[in-house]
Parts: C-alpha cells; structure tokens; sequence
C-alpha cells in the first residue's frame, strides 16, 4: 500500500550551543554541520527506511536539485516533488548537551505549493491509499479535503502547531499524530488522559497517537487503547526523533494494520534516532530495529 506525503523539503544548518541564546546575547557556536531536512523530508526518509512505498511531493528551490536526489536515493518517489522560483525552505537549529533543540524556521519553497500540485499527486492514488501531511506547507486544509475526496487515508502531524490548524477539515483526518505541545494546541489539555478522552470525542471517527518522549507512546481509538514505552538511551539530539517515530509507525500499520506493533516499531526506531547527531542522517534503517 503506497503512502503520499505532502511535506516540506528543508537545509537544516545545525549549530552545537552550551545553551540556547537569550534575547540580546551573541553566543559562539561550538559546532557547524548542514544536513538535509523538514518534518517532510525526515518522514519521507523514515517511511522509506521502514519499507513504505513512499511517494513525496512538495516544492524546492532551483538550485537544491540534491535533495530530490538524496529522496530517491532513499527509495522514495519524487515524480510530485517541483521545483520553484522561490528558495528552498530551510531551518536554524540550536543543539544544546542535553540533546534538546531550538529551531527559526524558514518556510521559503515550502509554501509555494498550489492547488494544481495537490490535484496531480493525489490523482495518482487510490480509495484506502494514505495521505500524509505536516504543518511546515500551504494548503493543508486543501489537500486534506482533496484527499477525503479520493477516499484516501488521511494522516496529520499538525507540526509546528499554530492558530491555522483549528480553521482545517480535521474532521476528515483518520489518523492525528501528536506530540505533547501540538496535543496541548489541539485540546487545551497537559494531561494525557485527558488529551486522549478530548480528542475521542471531538474526532470520534480518528485515531490517535501520542507521543510522550521518554514515556513512550499512546494510540487510541474508539475501540482500543494501547500504551508503549521508551527504551532507555543516552540522547544526544531530539532532532528528527518524532519525524522517526511517524515514519516507522506508519509504516508498519500500513503493513499489519496492527496498532500495538506499529507502537513498538515507532518507539524503537526514535529510540535509536535520537543517539545520533542530524536529522534525516539520524533516522535507523529498518534491519537496525
């Protein structure tokens, strides 16, 4: 079963910091790399790792024709992925020892995609084929409605989460992928059980996986309830991690439409990520879980 994802395609320029820079201070950065990245990019390359027929579409600047051949290298399909007149999107990242990041996002080509774009990929799919869409694009809300309309299943990471995401067809989404903040974002609740309890009964027709870092992962459904938690690691750099877990969960319930080994495989798979320094170059191959 094939999955499309609609996703940004990113440069991440990763700076290694002591701690992350307060307002008025300069700060020297003790480490510079520049890896290929966006929540889109770093599903894609999950999904591919994990087995998926991926297929990614998006836009890019005109002269980063390397991403697109770094995307079919992982085995990915870039036949919807374009060029644009506007530069690549990219991100500043700030790692500090504690692994945990800080990003400025600019979105650049990313938001350049048009509604044509949306049409011509989902065209090439089918009733019960996937949809995968972030937050780090425009024209969700379409691509959502456009999906739902080919009968196709609808996944949504709502990452970054902002103001925007309420005014989207969420109804339509089968499957919501959430991390601690964007649940907050969705439901005003911290807790998870609340979280989970909210989200039923707004979307009762959706699944639901909650990602809770060091605690693991949820997914609910009307029907079932299933908890897994993290291995123990030493973390060295998040970046990428949730991306990892996305990609090798999808990937393994579109497989064997089992949510609780989709949850193992998830958890694994971030778990080993986020030992690791980059984004996309952090994500495990499957033979690796």
């Amino acid at each position: 079963m094939p999955i499309l994802n609609l996703g940004s395609v990113n440069i991440d320029h990763v700076y290694d910091v002591e701690h992350f820079v307060r307002a008025g201070e300069t700060l020297s950065s003790r480490g510079y790399q520049i890896f290929a990245g966006g929540k889109g990019f770093n599903q894609s390359v999950a999904l591919a790792r994990a087995g998926a027929k991926t297929f990614h579409a998006g836009r890019i600047g005109q002269e980063d024709g390397w991403l697109v051949e770094r995307l079919q290298t992982e085995g990915a399909d870039t036949s919807h992925l374009h060029e644009s007149d506007t530069p690549t999107g990219h991100a500043m990242i700030q790692v500090e020892p504690s692994g945990e990041n800080s990003i400025v996002l600019y979105g650049g080509a990313n938001r350049t995609i048009t509604e044509a774009d949306i049409h011509s990929a989902c065209a090439a799919f089918s009733e019960g084929d996937y949809l995968l869409v972030q937050n780090e694009t425009n024209l969700i809300a379409q691509a959502i409605q456009t999906a739902h309309d080919r009968k196709m299943r609808i996944v949504f990471n709502p990452a970054p989460m902002t103001s925007a995401v309420r005014n989207y067809p969420l109804n339509l989404v089968d499957l919501f992928v959430l991390n601690e903040t964007e649940a907050e974002g969705l439901t005003g609740e911290t807790d998870s059980d609340a979280t989970r309890q909210k989200m039923l009964a707004q979307y009762p027709n959706a699944a639901v996986v909650l990602t809770l870092g060091s605690k693991g992962a949820i997914y609910c459904d009307a029907q079932a309830l299933h908890h897994e938690s993290a291995p123990t690691v030493d973390a060295i750099d998040t970046t990428a991690a949730g991306d990892t877990f996305t990609g090798f969960f999808l990937a393994e319930l579109m497989q064997s439409n089992d949510p609780a080994k989709a949850l193992h495989q998830g958890c694994r798979a971030a778990a080993i990520c986020v030992t690791r320094t980059g984004a996309a170059d952090s994500i495990p191959h499957l033979k690796e879980l």
